[in-house]
């Protein structure tokens, strides 16, 4: 097995039990239209389709191979990434959604990975597609990265401005104050 199926091996795993747990969540009360998650949803959707759709290539396009061992220290930092994700779903508990929506006792969530960075999910993906792209190596793994980095910051701030008008400015500017976007020690309100 190669470095590069090992974090794909991760990836398919995070993804399956992602999908399965996502029936673990409670009442929407509302959520936005669809047609103004369009943007968020296409950039990420040619981000994924970058970074895995082109699982074979090894042709002109590619940019640099790593040492093996080197490698395999991305397949562990990615499964570090997908776990870090995988907290902060834990942590959201049923609150979570794979959609921008206030659901039934919605609250600033402010500590565990969420006292950390606003939106570990976000976080956790966006690492561990770094280093499935750090791995292979391709310029088209290397746009997807870009595609994904857009996609999610776009999400992320449609999100910010949907629930700070849902939960109320006072709570959730005070949490923006405090917290980073989506690097740990960040910048902490953009």
């Amino acid at each position: 097995m190669t470095p590069e199926d090992g974090l794909l091996i991760v990836w398919a795993l995070w993804a399956a039990s992602w999908i399965g747990a996502s029936f673990w969540t409670v009442a929407t009360i509302k959520r936005p239209e669809l047609r103004e998650e369009v943007l968020y949803r296409v950039l990420t959707l040619i981000g994924f389709v970058c970074l895995f759709g082109v699982y074979c290539y090894r042709g002109p396009l590619k940019l640099w191979t790593f040492p093996e061992d080197f490698q395999w220290v991305g397949v562990i930092a990615g499964a570090g990434f997908c776990l870090f994700a995988w907290w902060a779903r834990i942590h959201l508990g049923t609150l979570w959604s794979g959609r921008v929506t206030r659901k039934v006792g919605h609250r600033v969530i402010d500590t565990g990975p969420y006292g950390l960075v606003r939106h570990p999910i976000y976080t956790g993906i966006l690492g561990a597609a770094v280093m499935l792209a750090a791995i292979k190596g391709t310029v088209m793994a290397l746009a997807g990265v870009v595609f994904l980095i857009a996609g999610y910051w776009i999400k992320a701030k449609f999100e910010e401005r949907f629930l700070r008008e849902e939960l109320g400015p006072e709570d959730y500017d005070a949490y923006r104050r405090k917290v980073p976007l989506l690097v740990p020690f960040g910048p902490k309100m953009p």
